[in-house]
């Protein structure tokens, strides 16, 4: 704890010139997460005793992955050139799939922390949360974190963060969240560059909602940031979106633990307390006022996050579907941006279509649910929404290729997105190589060093969502990190490829591809079902189809039984007839008989695993 660590100022006496909000943009395992832990620990906010490493990532996940989820907010105490400062800041994640969180944060903030690990330099999902800073006019101070590491390289990285943002290298801050060094310097950078909050205090009250958790004990809890006038205990409130009112319970700060006070003044960064149950009550972006003096206008806010990708849950044990069904409502209280709705598959049973913000946000809900609800589960292939308009004119929004419609599709049309790429320039060949085989289109290409390129292309979001990252850093040496957005819709040539046993229809392996793919796919999954599904009494085709016509096909061979063994010699027409007689009963037991896919091989089929022969 650092001497000038004092007591923390009283909320609603703290005057907005002695405020500040920042926030800090990290790219995973840039040390975010290290340096907010010193942070805590100089402005004396934890003790000691009870510090622990990454103190603000609270799930089991974050701090195994090193990475963070939820957006968490603290108030630290700073003294300064003789007055104590209140300092609030939001801890943000890093990855592109939580950009949605790193927004609302930016929104409630008037500075950000570019912080850039000194081994690695900037990554593209930084770049693309500083240019969101930029957009909403933050003070942005640089630092550069991990100096203490051999790798370091801090005056060629101080040097790409001066030429990005303007400045000079010398202006750069040189820190270690792992030692400390250097972090009380940052704390009063903070302070003098960081300009402290405006509002009016006597006008009516308004309150942006930039986050909201929920507790199981206490319902939820809403972390706000006060714009104008000031709220306290007991008062209605009012939301403005959907004009509900609730009674304040309790209001006051997080430090890091709640601390409630008298009240929330202009500037202020707190929780509100309100005893409702259900999140989706409590929008994000939504504005909050006093319900007696209302505020006319409500705060420039936020839509609601969008799916990106789409996936089928399922039980693998048909049972537990009621089990599902609840772990993904109790999910829902604290994750607002999770859509799911029922949905059945021939294959797989009762389940669950779920919407998320990309492929990690789909990889952490999947991991919760079987962690901390004991659920054995299957996702499906992730797709996106692609709109189909048939030769009547009816456009459909599809989700899962079994929506797909039947009859003559006259255009369909699938999201793009803008991908931004950063590489060491050794490799830009062999990314330009695998993204044009994604079917993108090169919009430009910015050296932001000598040693260090940002490719920007537009490409089908289908492209990317499934191995497209994988195979990225793979190619790189693990050295490219990618940032995407979406750009609207393209028209483009996509037909649905199904895969028939027996003649009939798996649904759970259909896929929505472009033409030229499709005989790729289809050759693919038929070969890997031949591979998984166990030999049956009978001979089974394999077929990949699109509509009527099969353009790929693989044959699972027939275990023959030895009708002869019981015949020692004798007379050929005798062994004729056992074996007319057996030609006979396959022929019946064809007819009758339905093709097992074990439940192994779909797990293995979806997810690309073919090492198992039957």
């Amino acid at each position: 704890m650092s001497p000038r660590a004092l007591k923390p100022l009283e909320p609603s006496a703290t005057p907005p010139a002695q405020i500040r909000n920042f926030c800090i943009i990290a790219h995973i395992d840039h040390g975010k997460s290290t340096l907010a832990d010193r942070m805590l620990q100089i402005t004396g906010v934890v003790a000691d005793r009870d510090m622990r490493a990454q103190y603000l990532d609270r799930m089991d996940i974050e701090r195994e992955r090193g990475i963070t989820i939820k957006s968490q907010a603290v108030r630290m105490p700073w003294a300064a050139g003789g007055e104590t400062f209140a300092l609030n800041m939001i801890d943000t994640p890093g990855h592109v799939d939580f950009t949605y969180e790193v927004s609302r944060s930016l929104a409630a903030c008037e500075g950000a922390i570019l912080l850039v690990d000194a081994a690695q330099g900037i990554e593209a999902q930084t770049l693309a949360n500083l240019y969101l800073a930029l957009e909403n006019d933050l003070t942005i101070i640089p630092v550069l974190n991990k100096i203490d590491l051999p790798a370091a390289d801090p005056e060629k990285y101080a040097a790409e963060l001066a030429g990005l943002i303007g400045g000079k290298p010398e202006d750069v801050l040189r820190v270690s969240g792992k030692t400390g060094m250097g972090v009380e310097d940052l704390l009063d950078r903070i302070v003098e560059q960081i300009p402290a909050p405006v509002g009016q205090a006597d006008a009516p009250a308004r309150a942006m909602i930039f986050d909201s958790v929920y507790d199981a004990y206490r319902g939820v809890v809403t972390y706000v940031r006060m714009v104008d006038g000031s709220l306290s205990p007991r008062e209605r409130i009012q939301m403005m979106s959907t004009t509900a009112t609730h009674e304040l319970l309790e209001i006051g700060v997080s430090s890091p633990e709640p601390v409630p006070t008298r009240g929330l003044g202009v500037g202020e960064v707190g929780y509100l307390i309100t005893g409702v149950k259900d999140v989706r009550q409590s929008k994000v972006g939504d504005t909050i006022t006093n319900h007696r003096k209302p505020a006319t206008e409500a705060l420039a806010g936020y839509t609601d996050p969008k799916p990106m990708v789409f996936s089928g849950i399922y039980p693998i044990d048909g049972s537990d579907y009621a089990e599902l069904r609840e772990a993904l409502d109790k999910l829902k209280l604290s994750d607002a941006s999770l859509q799911y709705e029922p949905e059945t598959s021939v294959a797989l049973g009762f389940g669950f279509r779920a919407g998320f913000l990309g492929l990690l946000h789909l990889e952490i809900i999947t991991e919760r649910l079987s962690r901390e609800f004991g659920l054995d589960l299957i996702t499906t292939a992730p797709s996106v929404t692609y709109e189909v308009m048939t030769d009547t004119g009816e456009t459909v929004s599809v989700t899962n290729p079994s929506e797909y419609p039947d009859g003559r599709v006259a255009e369909v049309s699938e999201p793009v997105v803008k991908v931004g790429i950063l590489l060491p320039k050794d490799y830009v060949g062999t990314v330009m190589e695998l993204c044009q085989s994604r079917r993108g289109t090169l919009l430009g290409m910015v050296y932001l060093s000598e040693d260090r390129v940002e490719l920007r292309y537009n490409m089908p979001l289908g492209e990317i969502v499934f191995d497209f990252f994988d195979h990225l850093k793979s190619r790189t040496q693990g050295y490219a990190s990618l940032d995407y957005e979406p750009a609207g819709q393209q028209t483009a040539d996509l037909v649905k490829v199904d895969i028939l046993l027996q003649g009939e229809k798996v649904d759970a392996f259909s896929s929505i591809v472009h033409r030229e793919k499709a005989y790729a796919y289809g050759t693919l999954m038929a070969e890997r079902l031949r591979k998984l599904i166990p030999r049956q009494q009978f001979e089974v085709p394999i077929q990949a189809a699109i509509g009527a016509r099969i353009i790929a096909r693989e044959t699972i061979r027939a275990i023959r039984k030895d009708v002869l063994a019981k015949c020692y010699g004798g007379d050929i027409t005798r062994k004729r007839k056992l074996l007319e007689k057996q030609k006979e009963g396959k022929k019946r037991m064809k007819m009758v008989g339905r093709v097992e896919v074990p439940q192994e091989a779909f797990i293995a089929a979806l997810s690309g695993d073919v090492e198992t022969k039957k």
